[in-house]
């Protein structure tokens, strides 16, 4: 990869680091389904008016926006409230076995040895990070797994569903995605207008960063070096933003950073690098 590229990659991965940071401090001033509402609410007015779908394209994304808009999204931000960054970092990774799981479940895919150990180290880090003092408690725990379900069948059905342009679909989905949230946010959530009124550069910069940073901007570039790259030499990069995440939660949070978390970390990105790494010899022949 061109160093302009790989830079480039290295960039995005910075952005989301970043990202759950902002996430994190996001909710500390506005209720998380209302910051999640707002930033959909972005994302669809900047995105949905350049790029229009089909009409029959739109039950899929209704469909998507369920499983990835709130299923995945807002879970994400309530579980990022009550966790710390890099700890919730590190437990969203496993949509990526999660994926793997599902593929071989629904789409028959094959489960070699090498994908199965990946499997067994990146479980075997969450339970390791479970022993530690900064697991989040056991709701917001399984709020941040399911989130990171919510992701893995997302891809799942962005595989297998029709081919839609990445920013088309991100602005559809979180289109579809506004009403259920605020759904959520107006059950579960009270003093709205207060929380608007109140929220400092902290809360509106979330909405702002996660809208447009996070969501145009990275996924822009990142979908520009898949057309120019193999999967396989993009995708790895992923594997640096939990770490980064876990880095700028120390630095910027002054979160921990015991052995639970580096062993579990550890373990969970074992894990996915031999989930994501693909062969030199399997990269040959492809």
């Amino acid at each position: 990869m061109p160093l302009r590229d790989l830079l480039l990659g290295l960039f995005v991965i910075a952005i989301w680091a970043l990202n759950i940071i902002v996430i994190k401090i996001g909710v500390a001033d506005l209720p998380p389904l209302l910051l999640t509402t707002l930033r959909f609410s972005l994302v669809a007015l900047l995105l949905v008016p350049f790029h229009p779908v089909p009409r029959h394209q739109l039950p899929f994304l209704l469909l998507l926006s369920l499983t990835f808009g709130s299923l995945h999204f807002a879970l994400l931000f309530i579980g990022l409230g009550q966790a710390e960054a890099g700890t919730g970092a590190l437990i969203v990774q496993m949509g990526t076995p999660f994926a793997t799981v599902l593929a071989v479940i629904f789409l028959r895919e094959h489960l070699d040895a090498r994908r199965l150990t990946g499997l067994l180290l990146s479980f075997g880090g969450v339970v390791v990070l479970a022993g530690g003092p900064t697991l989040p408690a056991p709701l917001p725990l399984a709020l941040l797994l399911l989130s990171a379900l919510g992701w893995a069948i997302s891809q799942l059905l962005i595989k297998r569903g029709p081919k839609i342009p990445p920013l088309a679909l991100a602005g559809w989905v979180a289109l579809f995605s506004v009403p259920q949230v605020a759904l959520g946010s107006w059950w579960f959530e009270t003093d709205h207008l207060a929380a608007l009124q109140n929220a400092g550069w902290a809360g509106w910069g979330a909405v702002v960063y996660t809208a447009v940073m996070s969501s145009i901007v990275a996924y822009g570039i990142w979908y520009g070096l898949l057309r120019r790259h193999p999967v396989s030499r993009v995708t790895p990069l992923t594997l640096l933003m939990p770490v980064g995440a876990v880095l700028l939660g120390a630095w910027l949070l002054g979160d921990s950073l015991n052995i639970y978390k580096l062993a579990g970390g550890g373990l969970v990105l074992a894990g996915l690098a031999l989930i994501i790494l693909q062969p030199a010899r399997q990269r040959a022949t492809t």
